[in-house]
This record gives C-alpha cells, structure tokens and sequence, in this order.
C-alpha cells in the first residue's frame, strides 16, 4: 500500500511539473505572439503617418509652390517687356529656386508615400531615392544592385525600402555622412540590402534608437535579419538579409 500511495505521489508531482511547464510555454507563445502583433502595429501607425504627412507635402505645399512658380514666371514675363533688365532677372531668379523647392519637395512627398516601389519595382526605387538624396543633401549618394536582383514581392520590397530610407535618415540627420552607398545583391533565394556610409556612427540609445527598432520590425515581419555594424575607419554599415520564399504575415504595402 505504501508504495502504491508512493507511486501516486510522483505521478501527480510530475503530472504538476509538466503542467507548470506546458503552461509557462503557453504564456511564452502567448507574448510572442502579442510581440508580434505589438510590432506590426507600431510599422503600421509609422506607415500611416508617413502616408499622411506625404500626401500633405504633395497635395498642400508642392501645389502652392508650383502656383507661386507660375505667378513668379508671370512677373518676370512683364518685368522684362517693361524692359526691366535688373528686376526681371531678380524674378528669374526666384523662379529657379522655387522650381528647385518644387523638386525638392515632390522628393519628399515620394519618400514618404513609396508608392513607385511597385510601379518601377525595388531596383529602380532604390536608385531613385539615392539621386533624391544626392540632390536633397548634397552629398554623394549612389546604388549598386546585382543584375539578378527582382525575386521579390511588393510587401518585400517596400520594407526594404524603408529600410533603406530609414538607414540613409540616420546616416544624413545623425551622422553627418558625406558619402552613402546602396547595394542590393539577390542570389539564389537570398536577398540582401546594405547601406554603407562615412559617417561618425549611430548609438541605439540615441535620439535614433526608435528608427533602428522600426527597421528591425520590418525585418522580422519580411523573415529577415538586420544587423548593424561599425565599419573599421568611419562609418556604418546596415544590412537586412532575407529569403525571397519567406511566407509570413507581411503588412499591407504602403
């Protein structure tokens, strides 16, 4: 009899331990999946508000602008057949630079409503944002992607992107980096964006640590991996690689 009250002892201890240990793995589950939704979240309500104050740039101030261009063109139109020499070229003037604020402006408004990303796909738009900062910053920015890149859906593409703009945001407004490169390399299944720059390097507890959560988020939700590297003279170097197969619970496209 001992042995039989012995015996079911350690099977209600051990029918206990397992329990305790199956609820302890449900509760992990459990917040990793909250993790999860708490990050597809946060990269939606960043998409939203970028779309936002993109389509205000577009539809608010590049239009404004390009009505005082045509106002500014108008005078100098007049100024010159009232044979003002001086002032009509003072209004020409003005017309260059408020064509340039227009250019600079559309740039804006495309860098943060990406929807060109699925129009001339990732290659393109990549190169496209490298000649947009180049003119925004005045800084030497250019793009090298592999001539096998393009195995890749739209909702890939666009975290990419952003990825990409969110590196070269760091590198320009917190590294004063004079020199930025994009490389884009696709082989195999394999996918992998980096972004080099010259800058005095970026410190995740800085002003720019949510930037870095952000594109780390977008890694994850596209099945890859960031990684964040100081570079041997100057500089930094951000690289997300992921597998073009991943079938994960992407967000919408912006």
């Amino acid at each position: 009899m001992p042995r039989h009250v012995g015996f079911f002892l350690i099977v209600a201890v051990v029918g206990a331990a397992l329990r305790s240990k199956s609820d302890i793995a449900a509760q992990r589950i459990a917040l990793l999946e909250h993790s999860q939704r708490l990050e597809r979240e946060i990269v939606k309500i960043s998409e939203a508000e970028q779309r936002r104050i993109g389509q205000d740039l577009h539809d608010g101030l590049c239009q404004y602008l390009a009505g005082l261009t045509c106002r500014a063109t108008l005078l100098r139109d007049d100024l010159q057949e009232l044979h003002l020499p001086a002032d009509a070229n003072a209004a020409d003037e003005l017309v260059k630079l408020l064509k340039e604020a227009v250019v600079q402006t559309r740039d804006l408004a495309r860098k943060l409503v990406p929807a060109h990303v699925n129009r001339l796909g990732l290659v393109l738009a990549l190169e496209s944002l490298a000649q947009s900062v180049a003119r925004l910053h005045g800084i030497n920015c250019g793009c090298r992607c592999h001539p096998g890149s393009g195995n890749w859906d739209e909702h890939m593409a666009t975290h990419l992107y952003r990825i990409a703009q969110e590196a070269i945001n760091n590198a320009t407004k917190h590294a004063q980096a004079g020199d930025i490169s994009l490389f884009l390399d696709a082989v195999g299944r394999s996918v992998t964006l980096r972004i080099e720059d010259d800058g005095t390097g970026i410190s995740e507890s800085g002003s720019e640590g949510m930037g870095l959560d952000i594109m780390r988020y977008r890694a994850r939700l596209i099945g890859g991996q960031l990684t964040i590297k100081t570079r041997n003279s100057r500089g930094t170097v951000v690289a997300c690689t992921a597998r073009t197969d991943f079938q994960g619970n992407e967000i919408a496209a912006a």
